[in-house]
């Protein structure tokens, strides 16, 4: 839990000890049983129904998910700190995220990386030993040679059951059959897929977000639901399995709103000699800024003299902040 907000410790916390989760270590594994798994899972806010199902099943991998969900939105709001939207609505109401009720190209962003977290999050507790139905990958922890007889190949991370889980709990989610659950199906193999290469999440995740594709959904002839997606102006071309994808363009994030995301930006801090996203030309959205002037004061080039005192000088900085009107 180190990787963890305090705030939301304190909420996993107050969580599990009101509704009865004990916390057993066995043989240096760490296990959470659960007093009334249906009670304490009903209970936890922002689950689907098939989710609450799973947490039912397994109750300690939730507190694994959890952490996973936040671990995909402290990256979200990293790579996009100096832009009109930042990802900050995201870990709101609840720790599992809040859902973007858009298509846009950064809910298809946000909500596949989320995803990531949480098959990072798993696999990685699997290969510490914090959860009893998972651990070492069974095909790589050894090899034998008639040479040199078996040799023990360490505690391999299981990168397929973290995936897997992942999957389940994400996907999960996913019921009506339209077209933002295609969207969203495919970006979770997408950027759950960035796992398996051992990709960075930064360079490979952004560089996603910078080339994603967008689409439309066709319909079945039958039922008329949204059965598959295709490029948009494509006639038949679908999208790669590496294509992060969304259905809606993106909005200006200039003014709050709730429903894509957006907190605005006004009063947003921009940089007035720059030319990229954190720009007060682009930040501001042409509204202006306003200057803010600031004087530091401290006491610097501080020398002992002999006998027995120190001397100092008085610095002085000023510096300007710019935020957006």
């Amino acid at each position: 839990m180190d990787s963890m907000t305090r705030k939301t410790r304190l909420w996993i916390f107050h969580i599990f000890l009101c509704l009865g989760i004990v916390y057993l270590k066995i043989g240096g594994l760490s296990s959470v049983w659960a007093l009334g798994a249906g009670i304490i899972c009903n209970r936890i806010p922002g689950l689907a129904p098939r989710q609450r199902t799973l947490c039912q099943a397994r109750p300690d991998a939730i507190v694994v998910v959890a952490q996973g969900v936040q671990m995909g939105i402290k990256e979200c709001q990293f790579q996009f700190r100096n832009g009109r939207w930042n990802c900050s609505t995201l870990g709101q109401r609840t720790i599992f995220g809040k859902e973007l009720k858009v298509g846009s190209k950064e809910a298809a962003f946000s909500y596949g990386l989320m995803a990531a977290g949480v098959a990072h999050a798993l696999t990685a507790a699997c290969a510490q030993g914090q959860l009893l139905s998972c651990g070492c990958d069974p095909e790589k922890q050894g090899q034998y040679s008639p040479r040199h007889g078996w040799r023990w190949g360490g505690c391999s991370a299981d990168v397929r059951y973290g995936l897997g889980f992942s999957r389940a709990f994400m996907d999960a989610r996913e019921v009506k059959q339209n077209a933002r659950t295609l969207m969203n199906l495919h970006n979770n193999e997408v950027l759950e897929g960035n796992l398996r290469l051992e990709c960075s999440w930064g360079p490979c995740s952004r560089e996603r977000y910078l080339q994603a594709v967008q689409v439309e959904a066709v319909r079945a002839r039958r039922t008329r639901r949204p059965a598959f997606l295709k490029i948009r102006k494509h006639a038949h071309r679908k999208p790669s399995p590496s294509d992060l994808v969304y259905i809606e363009k993106s909005p200006n994030y200039c003014e709050q709103d709730v429903r894509t995301g957006s907190v605005g930006t006004h009063g947003r801090v921009c940089n007035r000699t720059a030319h990229q996203a954190d720009s007060c030309d682009l930040m501001c959205c042409g509204r202006g800024y306003n200057t803010h002037q600031y004087s530091h004061v401290w006491q610097c080039n501080c020398k002992f003299l002999w006998c027995c005192y120190v001397r100092c000088n008085t610095c002085t900085e000023r510096t300007e902040v710019y935020t957006c009107k």
